[in-house]
């Protein structure tokens, strides 16, 4: 007779059914984030206001 391999799909008791959420960054990762957001900000008000002079410099 011919060997067969068998695979078993095993469950350990705890695991969810649902993938969990990786957790939230830490604050200071947000504080970055926001500095750089502002940062961003007043760039694109500066090019709505004068474009050709941010360019040139």
């Amino acid at each position: 007779m011919a060997e067969q391999e068998q695979h078993r799909s095993t469950r350990r008791e705890g695991d969810p059914d649902e993938p969990v959420e990786p957790p939230a960054p830490p604050a200071s990762a947000q504080a970055a984030t926001d500095d750089v957001d502002a940062l961003l900000d007043e760039i694109d008000d500066v090019l709505e206001s004068n474009a050709e002079t941010f360019v040139r410099g």
